[in-house]
């Protein structure tokens, strides 16, 4: 096995670092895993902005069910991707966490990477087809298939897993448990206050990714599409208030 010489307040460079990452990887082959993850977590104290550790330890926690672990590493990466103007890696690695954790909150994560790259959105908004990816279980365009669809197909499918909508304005999630709605986020909020807002999301696109764990409840809906259309009439009737005060206003 490779050594490492540098001493702690000497940062790593990347032939190091590549050592490093093929002792972890010996570790791992050998049925050595914790020696893996103890020189992988010293050498991230001495490089803590390392994406290359970071991965291969995300990756060795996977594989070796250490999922709190794992979940961690991709919260750090989500910060790492989003300095780097890599938005689409910090939210992958976001969704990630979520699916190997369901007791994060992706809210302040889905925040960070709306406001670093806001003005990505505003310059190329409405002006270009939305991409969708195809590596997940299910996607598509929102102007397309609207959210009451896709909660549809989940809920007939009895899905547990993230449903994450991005539009130029937005990044949200609605987690699901067989597929019942249990929990939205969206602009720092969560619950039934950040679904209020989801619902009324219709560009954009969204990808659903199924996880082997169920998520916390947060919200308790007895039916989907229940739950969708009693939003649906708090919304027409906080609008309808809203009119009649601007009506009196104007009549004065």
């Amino acid at each position: 096995m490779n050594q490492v010489l540098e001493t702690p307040s000497i940062p790593m460079n990347e032939v190091s670092i590549e050592s490093i990452i093929l002792d972890a990887e010996l570790f791992v082959k050998y049925r050595s895993p914790e020696k893996a993850f103890q020189l992988l977590r010293e050498s991230i104290e001495r490089s803590p902005r390392s994406i290359a550790l970071r991965e291969k330890l995300r990756d060795i926690c996977i594989s070796q069910k250490s999922l709190d672990e794992a979940a961690r590493q991709c919260l750090a990466l989500v910060n790492l991707y989003i300095g780097r103007e890599d938005f689409d890696l910090a939210y992958d690695r976001l969704q990630e966490a979520k699916l190997l954790d369901p007791r994060i909150s992706v809210a302040p994560g889905l925040e960070a990477i709306r406001r670093a790259r806001r003005p990505d959105f505003a310059t190329s908004r409405d002006r270009t087809p939305q991409k969708v990816r195809t590596d997940v279980t299910f996607a598509g365009n929102l102007a397309f298939v609207g959210i009451f669809d896709a909660v549809q197909v989940i809920e007939s499918s009895k899905m547990t897993g993230l449903l994450v909508l991005k539009s130029d304005l937005y990044l949200a999630s609605v987690s699901f448990n067989e597929g019942k709605i249990v929990d939205a986020e969206c602009g720092g909020k969560n619950g039934a206050k950040a679904f209020r807002e989801i619902i009324e999301i219709n560009s954009g696109t969204f990808e659903f990714s199924i996880s082997e764990i169920e998520f916390p409840v947060i919200i308790s809906v007895s039916s989907n599409t229940n739950f969708l259309l009693d939003v649906l009439t708090e919304l027409d009737n906080e609008r309808a208030e809203k009119q009649g005060l601007r009506s009196l206003v104007d009549e004065f």
